[in-house]
């Protein structure tokens, strides 16, 4: 993907976006578009609200010492100590709708990389019933969908990487049933050609599907984002359920694509079958937030004939310290905390890893301007080779959306 070319399409979409809803303003008093910065950016509607355009932007700074990185093998303990100062992300989003108000756009990409992360279209016509095709963030985990600007901790953890299926390109049907009664449930399913992110094409015969179903129990979920925020004066939970099939060369995804966990190389055509599921919770209330996954994982090598089963867990809570604050326009200050442990063979029970995670967010308006900083350690054992470490990690990071 050429940035250049990125660019100078943005550029000339905005430029031909404005210039024609001015054009409008001019002819009738009546026919203004409507200019606002919102949540999802600046915003471009026009009269018949038929057509609109958000634009937005978010840019992380980080600092980490002595590492950015999870260490995933014994040997990233011994590595050489560094400062990192670095740009961790810096996105451009392109949303709206066109046509109808429910015929709804979205794209993001990633300058810093130079890589096109999210492209689809919605028909969310109905509350119980929309449709979406593209490549996008599958909904299988709530660690993954929350967006890295919305997080309560700095980062996602050491779970993400061997369980989650990131983007993949694909259709997907979801809604909500029984909205804010007892039944209140959420829904996703999707085919996918489950080989990653810019991946066009299956590798074989075989798609990935995934399901998804929360149950909100209390007659709301909790929304897609880290923190409590909003004081919440009703409870706000769910319990989710998801599962995941797939079969291709790879045993992990990312937002660079397909890849291999430790111990596995890049296969062959349909070589992996990858079989997996999560159960989720997530509680909001009165500034206290609470999130958590226990995930299980199968893969079998067609090709050697090997079989892995592994398991992983991860809880994270977090409480805004002086709420009372928001109504005085002052930023709010919170306190987080994590747990998570992985077991990447379960027939070696003594092989795991663990974090144990405290950051402390100050938000100066809402996750659009924050500053963080989190303290980790790791403990990592492989007592089936008789070995065993540990270190620790600081990070700070300030994260700015406009």
């Amino acid at each position: 993907m050429n940035f250049k070319k990125v660019y100078a399409f943005v550029v000339v979409f905005v430029s031909f976006a404005v210039n024609t809803y001015a054009f409008q303003g001019k002819k009738s008093d009546t026919l203004k578009t409507d200019i606002r910065h919102t949540s999802k950016g600046f915003q471009f509607t026009s009269p018949d609200n038929n057509f609109q355009l958000q634009i937005a932007g978010r840019v992380q700074f980080r600092y980490a010492f002595p590492s950015d990185q999870d260490p995933l093998t014994f040997d990233d303990f011994s590595i050489p100590k560094e400062h990192v100062f670095k740009i961790n992300r810096a996105r451009l989003k392109i949303g709206g709708h066109a046509y109808k108000p429910w015929l709804k756009f979205y794209l993001e990409y990633d300058v810093s990389v130079n890589r096109l992360l999210d492209y689809r279209v919605m028909v969310e016509k109905w509350p119980w019933l929309n449709i979406k095709a593209g490549q996008w963030k599958v909904e299988y985990t709530r660690e993954r969908s929350i967006s890295s600007g919305k997080q309560q901790m700095m980062e996602r953890s050491i779970i993400n990487r061997p369980f989650t299926i990131d983007r993949q390109q694909g259709v997907s049907i979801y809604g909500r049933i029984d909205e804010g009664g007892l039944l209140d449930f959420n829904y996703h399913f999707s085919a996918l050609t489950g080989t990653g992110r810019g991946a066009r094409e299956n590798d074989d015969k075989k798609l990935m599907y995934v399901g998804k179903v929360f149950w909100n129990f209390l007659g709301d979920g909790p929304p897609v984002s880290g923190s409590d925020l909003k004081h919440q004066e009703k409870p706000q939970a769910s319990l989710a359920l998801a599962g995941a099939t797939n079969t291709s060369p790879y045993t992990r995804f990312s937002s660079s694509g397909g890849g291999s966990l430790e111990g596995y190389e890049m296969g062959e055509p349909g070589q992996y079958e990858v079989g997996q599921w999560v159960l989720e919770t997530a509680f909001q209330y009165k500034s206290f937030s609470w999130q958590s996954e226990y995930h299980r994982k199968r893969i079998i090598d067609n090709i050697n004939t090997g079989r892995t089963h592994m398991s992983g867990f991860y809880g994270q809570g977090g409480y805004i310290v002086n709420h009372q604050d928001a109504a005085k326009g002052k930023p709010l200050y919170e306190v987080a905390a994590r747990y998570g442990y992985y077991q990447p063979e379960l027939s070696v029970p003594n092989n795991s890893e663990e974090e144990y995670a405290l950051a402390f967010n100050c938000f100066f308006n809402g996750h659009a301007n924050k500053l963080t900083a989190d303290v980790t350690y790791f403990d990592f054992d492989e007592m089936s080779l008789n070995r065993e470490a540990s270190s620790w990690r600081f990070r700070v990071q300030y994260d700015f959306s406009f």
